[in-house]
């Protein structure tokens, strides 16, 4: 089988837009085409990645709507909802389309508008991917996060400075982000004394809700390499899911479809752990940049936070995570940020990353929906 390479990307400026979903999509979808050199009668299958265009906007049919705004019919179109883990489910689906052989010039643009809405209702529409007993009782995914961040603290030791390391961390790697939402660093101080959301998890412990899209051209190797030198690959993907009710798993502090997903992309791609050189994991609570690193066998249980704590996951560390600010810095718009996992390694990948460019022949980026309920594992490697 041919193997599947990405030869364009591109990623809007997220945080507070003006434009709305229609917009933000085709502003990431005409930018990648050109990155792509591809014109738009090229593309064969258009994803497109998004959970609630219609309960934020009250948009349906955006991926048709947006094959007419890129003027790329008659492309094949579908919408990809799996939560905020739908970036990643597109990248599968577009990943599928072109390793079946269905398509030779498959896009995928993902997106989201949310900061239009307060935040109470921003929480209640995410709030409305768990199982509905839990949402009866008015539990949401901050809740979860503070409570499987407690038991993680007790249960390895780690001090609560552990968990505003990730964010110091990653607000710094935001700074030479162009795109990200949040381009200023904080000190730990900062972190540590900011509101209580849920404890022990603070303001600066949470991602920012936001408005942004990104987009990735797929063809098979073969063709890529008629339109460019500069492509990347996924040798291996995978995608699982864990029990829906959180408070049945057998360990909240690990998330089974990480470890399960995984699995299958290293043993398609033919690597380990220590194979990676960069990661881009999905941080919308600091905690979960300790469960996916250990899940995904970076570290071993319970020894995330000391990676942390010991410089290893910095940009200059023996392994960059969150190189792009991570949905910390970056931010989280929920259709988009498994798509702009896979833009930034990319970017790694091909020596076009600017600033926030590290030594990485190999990448990972591993994207989450709900409290690890389903996940998509992404394995890129350099041509």
């Amino acid at each position: 089988m041919d193997r599947v390479a990405i030869i364009g990307a591109s990623m809007t400026q997220f945080g507070q837009r003006d434009a709305w979903i229609r917009e933000l999509l085709a502003e990431a979808g005409q930018a990648a085409l050109a990155d792509a050199d591809v014109s738009p009668d090229e593309i064969e299958h258009l994803y497109v990645s998004n959970m609630a265009s219609g309960e934020f906007e009250g948009q349906t049919g955006v991926p048709n709507a947006l094959a007419h705004d890129l003027a790329a019919m008659p492309a094949y179109t579908a919408r990809i909802d799996q939560t905020s883990s739908s970036g990643g489910a597109g990248v599968y689906a577009a990943w599928q389309s072109v390793a079946s052989g269905a398509s030779d010039m498959t896009m995928l643009v993902g997106g989201e508008k949310m900061t239009h809405r307060s935040t109470a209702e921003a929480t209640d529409v995410i709030a409305s991917l768990t199982h509905p007993v839990e949402y009866k009782h008015g539990v949401t995914l901050p809740s979860f996060a503070g409570l499987t961040a407690r038991l993680y603290l007790d249960t390895y030791d780690a001090p609560r400075e552990s968990l505003g390391k990730v964010a110091v961390k990653n607000h710094k790697n935001g700074v030479d982000n162009p795109h990200a939402q949040f381009r200023k660093e904080v000190d730990l101080d900062t972190v540590l004394d900011s509101p209580v959301v849920a404890d022990p998890l603070r303001l600066y412990d949470f991602c920012p809700i936001t408005d942004g899209s990104a987009a990735l051209v797929f063809c098979p190797e073969s063709v890529a390499r008629e339109y460019t030198d500069d492509y990347a690959v996924i040798s291996g993907i995978g995608g699982a899911t864990d029990t829906h009710v959180v408070h049945e798993r057998a360990d909240p502090t690990t998330m089974g479809g990480v470890v399960n997903s995984s699995e299958i992309a290293y043993e398609m791609a033919d690597l380990e752990p220590d194979d990676i050189e960069v990661a881009e994991l999905h941080d919308m609570f600091t905690i979960l940049e300790f469960l996916q690193s250990e899940d995904l066998g970076f570290f071993e249980k319970g020894e995330g936070w000391k990676a942390v704590d010991e410089g290893v996951t910095d940009r200059d560390g023996d392994l960059p995570i969150n190189t792009s600010g991570g949905l910390k810095s970056k931010g989280h718009p929920l259709g988009a940020s498994g798509v702009a996992q896979v833009y930034e390694i990319y970017k790694q990948l091909i020596g076009d990353a600017g600033k926030r460019q590290v030594d990485a022949d190999v990448g990972l980026a591993c994207n989450v929906g709900g409290f690890g309920n389903c996940v998509t594992t992404t394995i890129m490697e350099s041509r």
